[in-house]
């Protein structure tokens, strides 16, 4: 009962400061009205309709009375919602009904979840477009502005005064002339003002009337019917002429200059529109030379909107090469070498840097042959690119095993590793590739001295995937390393040997052993004899064997070879003087897919190319250079009963005379003729078609 008693003196008094307040604002309304306060009935007893000026009051009648009347009240329709809260707080009307137990003290009940409104529904009318801007209100000069021609400023003002006198009207843009923009800069000649619209029409304050068709003035293109209103005077070919700013001067100020369009063979009433603007104006039509004087600059252009308008067609945009597509590019970048990519175009710009950082140009490295190949910039290269498959070290002498072993290490995709003559490498580079690449497949490093079996060792039992193989030079390598790889590597399809005295018949039998699929064998120098290279006979799949220096090689083993090696493309016999004619003319029955044969400084004689030209429909190239029995006979005859041959070389020998070279190369162009003579021909020949010239000062000095 106290809690209710305070609340209810609290309400009283809340009631009571709301009535004092409502009394001081009617009061504060009516103060200036000898009829005192207007009584206003309540809000709860106002009739339907109430509000206006007839039920507010008696309305104040004193004659005297300045006090502004009191507008009515708008008409306010309430719903019976608000009637229902307004008879509550008086406490009249029915009482409301309990709120749900789920509203009591102590009740949990979760706020609802606020929810976005929902979105319009979409209609099936297009919107009204939306109405354009209100345009801007014309503004008249001052009536005695045409006094003194406007819309310039008036006479006797100072230089500052003229220079900050501002416009009227529309024309407010142009108070200031603006200066018309040109290729070089800005041109400094002023643009004449664009008249305002009133003044185009003859309308305006202060402008005469425009003259009817038939007067002269209209005939000549008076004001706003420019050049084509009278056709026989104006150019009835020409197009109607903007009104200028001339057309709203007085007759006693002369015509501002205008630019003149640039002449064409169709702009026949140009120069008529400009002598009738100087004539208006009541001076004497300008020539062509004061007005180029006057216009300036012939490349000068203006807004579109200006009658003087120059009329010059925007540059054509020129192509840019950055605009083709980066694959485009990237394409074009791979015809360069590693040097001018980066050493020219990546100097370029940024985004050809990027291009040619492209990883597809770092798959295959050539470094061979520079020295600035170090260690920390073989680091550098395997850090950015770590997709290497290809990398070519040779004759790099200035980098060690430590950055071989790195780029092993952070490249284990690499496939092909050739680093020939790089003395400086040992087995722990050949390690490194073989222990962190399995999956390569060439390796080639040739004349490494410090090479050993050990090194052959890893590469057998770790490369499985290995094809091609090139020890040559290695003179360290024996027959236990040579057999590890052959039983390791089943895949190998090249293999060369070159000058390698540890290398016997035991490496030949193993490979052709345990190697089916070899096609190319090369064991040029190394101990091998006939009883090691007969068992490359099982060897179906050869198409190259290079026999090169092999000085226990007899007839009967290569023609055996040739006879079972079906396939056998290209054989290299040189520098064995065992091999004779009856040998050769095996060759040339039974090579059947034989192309290329090789007899330098081998004991034949003409019987050899004669046998040649006879049985052989395959053999394009045969070189019987330094052969000291062969003659013009032979060379003659090769050349006159074979079909396919293509290339004949008759280096040193010299029992071959040059005219009867010379006669061959006449009549036979399509076979190449070797001697030393002709070889100085096509060698003089090449270099007049590259540009070369022979210096005569120097020759007869």
């Amino acid at each position: 009962w106290a809690t209710f008693s305070r609340r209810s003196r609290v309400t009283a008094r809340a009631r009571r400061g709301l009535a004092v307040a409502a009394g001081a604002a009617a009061g504060a309304l009516s103060s200036g009205c000898p009829a005192g306060p207007r009584p206003r009935r309540p809000l709860s007893r106002r009739r339907p309709g109430a509000g206006t000026a007839s039920s507010a009051g008696p309305a104040c009648s004193a004659s005297s009375c300045t006090a502004p009347a009191r507008p009515p009240p708008p008409a306010q329709r309430r719903s019976r919602s608000s009637r229902r809260r307004r008879r509550r707080r008086r406490g009249t009307g029915p009482t409301p009904p309990p709120p749900p137990r789920s509203t009591w003290r102590g009740a949990t009940r979760p706020w609802p979840p606020r929810t976005a409104p929902p979105p319009p529904a979409a209609s099936c009318y297009p919107r009204p477009p939306l109405p354009p801007p209100p345009l801007p209100r014309l503004r008249r000069p001052p009536p005695a502005a045409k006094s003194w021609g406007w819309p310039r400023p008036p006479p006797g003002s100072s230089r500052a005064e003229a220079s900050s006198w501002p416009a009227w009207g529309p024309c407010a843009s142009w108070g200031r002339p603006p200066l018309c923009s040109s290729s070089g800069g800005r041109c400094r000649r002023p643009i004449p003002p664009r008249p305002p619209k009133w003044c185009a029409s003859g309308r305006g304050p202060g402008s005469p009337p425009a003259p009817p068709a038939s007067s002269p003035a209209a005939a000549a293109g008076g004001c706003g019917g420019g050049g084509g209103g009278g056709a026989p005077a104006g150019g009835g070919a020409s197009p109607p002429r903007p009104p200028d700013a001339g057309c709203c001067q007085g007759p006693e100020q002369p015509s501002q200059p205008l630019c003149p369009p640039p002449s064409s063979p169709t702009s026949e009433g140009a120069p008529t529109e400009a002598g009738g603007d100087a004539v208006r104006a009541g001076g004497t039509a300008p020539s062509s030379a004061q007005q180029q004087h006057e216009c300036g600059d012939a490349d000068c252009q203006e807004p579109p909107e200006n009658p003087c308008d120059c009329h010059r067609e925007p540059p054509s945009e020129t192509p840019d090469i950055n605009q083709l597509p980066p694959s485009i590019l990237l394409k074009i970048f791979s015809n360069l070498s590693l040097d001018e990519r980066c050493l020219s175009a990546s100097l370029v710009c940024k985004y050809w840097r990027d291009l040619c950082l492209d990883f597809q140009f770092w798959k295959q490295l050539d470094l061979s042959s520079r020295q600035q190949v170090t260690d920390e910039l073989l680091e550098k290269i395997a850090s950015r690119s770590q997709n290497i498959i290809e990398i070519n070290i040779s004759d790099c002498r200035s980098m060690s095993d430590t950055g071989v072993c790195v780029l092993a290490f952070k490249c284990p995709g690499l496939l092909r590793y050739t680093a020939y003559r790089c003395k400086q490498l040992s087995d722990t580079s050949i390690i490194a590739v073989a222990s962190h690449c399995p999956l390569l497949q060439k390796v080639h490093v040739g004349n490494q001295d410090k090479l050993t079996d050990e090194g052959l060792k890893q590469l057998g039992s770790k490369c499985r995937e290995l094809k091609d193989i090139h020890f040559g030079q290695c003179y360290k390598i024996s027959d236990e390393g040579m057999i590890v790889i052959a039983k390791g590597c089943l895949k190998l399809q090249r293999i060369y040997m070159q000058e390698n005295k540890l290398v016997t018949d035991q490496s030949v039998k193993a490979f052709a052993e345990h190697c089916p699929e070899l096609q190319y064998v090369g064991f040029m120098g190394c101990s091998v004899t006939s009883k090691g290279v007969i068992h490359l006979t099982k060897l179906r799949n050869l198409s190259s064997l290079d026999l090169r220096h092999i000085t226990e090689l007899d007839n009967e083993t290569v023609m055996e070879i040739v006879k079972r090696c079906k396939n056998l493309s290209s054989l290299n016999l040189c520098l064995n003087w065992i091999i004779n004619d009856r040998c050769v003319e095996v060759i040339a029955k039974e090579g059947q897919n034989l192309k290329e044969l090789y007899l330098v400084s081998c004991k034949i004689t003409d019987y050899a190319l004669i046998a040649i030209g006879r049985y052989s429909m395959t053999i394009e190239t045969v070189d019987v250079g330094w052969c000291k029995e062969i003659t013009d006979q032979g060379a003659t005859l090769i050349a006159q009963s074979s079909k396919s041959l293509r290339y004949l070389g008759l280096m040193r020998c010299d029992k071959v005379n040059e005219v009867t070279v010379e006669q061959l190369v006449q009549q036979y162009p399509h076979i190449t003729f070797s001697t030393v003579l002709q070889d100085c021909k096509r060698t003089l020949e090449r270099a007049y078609q590259m540009g070369w010239t022979p210096n005569m000062s120097a020759a007869s000095s």
